[in-house]
């Protein structure tokens, strides 16, 4: 992997809200004999954070 740059944009269009990824990437792979495989494969997970905190009320 020469680079990794990850951009994440929240969009809001009426009720809706939207989570933009965007991802850029190279890879590269050099050998002097054989096979070389450079992939730019990628693995996103997706979780929503639960921001709701519990106070207690004496």
């Amino acid at each position: 992997m020469i680079k990794n740059r990850v951009k994440t944009y929240k969009h809001r269009i009426g009720k809706n809200k939207f989570l933009v990824v965007k991802v850029f990437q190279a890879a590269a792979a050099e050998t002097r004999s054989g096979n070389a495989l450079a992939t730019n494969a990628l693995n996103i997970k997706i979780s929503k954070r639960n921001r709701k905190r519990n106070h207690k009320r004496f």
